[in-house]
């Protein structure tokens, strides 16, 4: 078996990675250390070989010397089905089910200035919409997106935007005419109470790679992004903000990204995340 080496240097790894044609990782090399992971069993030898090889001929060889140790292949997924299928998702798609007061009550409540939970549901079902729209328009840079990842505590992931730049996890807010102010750790809304949207983002990206990392068998950098929506003023502060904070239509911005996912690579993070089962547990 033929099989094609590529390096991945990242968050201070150096690796060297044997794929197979179609992209799937069945083994890697630590170049600092010299040792050999086997992801998959069945290509034990040829993995072995072809690393070794690599090392010996790299710029900084080191020869290996421990004895590799095979890991269990990643889990496979059942055949997705249309029901299981999330790339039909619509933006919002978990509001969109939600019935809400009817509409007598929803008028009482605008005459008593009342807020309302639908208020806050159509809110964030029109927040969710427009920065699909403008995700969606990425597609032809080459990236894939995925709306209302549903996950196991009822909770959903508003969109995942997959692409040769990585894998980004975003999360917006609708505040209409609102003040945004974001600091390295919190966020107001017209100077009110911080809101923790910062740290509640960077656990959903986590979150977000576990699950795919566990189905991939290879490293899956997922970024946190905050996209505000309608806002009258946004000022980001923040000098070490490990987030990233966009308006709707700056989410153009990740178009150009590129060098951290392979062709193959984005294809099998896709056809992971789009399995609804693949987030029962997450």
């Amino acid at each position: 078996m033929e099989l094609k080496v590529t390096r991945w240097k990242r968050y201070g790894h150096d690796r060297l990675y044997a794929n197979l044609p179609d992209g799937t990782a069945v083994g890697w090399a630590d170049v600092k250390t010299g040792d050999i992971t086997v992801l998959v069993a069945e290509y034990r030898d040829d993995v072995i070989a072809v690393l070794t090889d690599h090392l010996r001929n790299n710029p900084e060889p080191v020869p290996p010397q421990k004895t590799p140790r095979t890991l269990e292949a990643p889990p496979l997924l059942p055949p997705l089905t249309a029901a299981d299928d999330l790339s039909a998702n619509r933006p919002g798609e978990s509001l969109l089910d939600k019935s809400g007061p009817g509409p007598i009550k929803r008028v009482v409540s605008q005459l008593l200035r009342r807020p309302a939970e639908w208020d806050s549901w159509r809110k964030g079902l029109e927040g969710e919409q427009r920065v699909g729209a403008e995700l969606n328009r990425l597609a032809r840079h080459g990236w894939r997106v995925l709306h209302s990842i549903p996950l196991a505590d009822e909770v959903d992931v508003d969109h995942l935007l997959i692409g040769p730049g990585g894998v980004f996890s975003i999360n917006t807010k609708h505040h209409h005419k609102r003040a945004v102010w974001v600091g390295d750790d919190s966020v107001k809304v017209d100077h009110g109470k911080p809101a923790p949207y910062a740290r509640k983002s960077r656990a959903e990206a986590k979150r977000v790679a576990r699950v795919l990392e566990h189905y991939c068998g290879f490293p899956v950098p997922v970024e946190p992004v905050l996209v505000f929506v309608g806002v009258s003023e946004l000022k980001v502060v923040a000098t070490q903000l490990s987030v990233r904070v966009y308006q709707e239509r700056q989410v153009a911005a990740l178009a150009p990204l590129s060098g951290v996912l392979t062709a193959d690579q984005v294809e099998q993070v896709y056809s992971v995340a789009r399995h609804r089962l693949a987030w029962s547990k997450a």
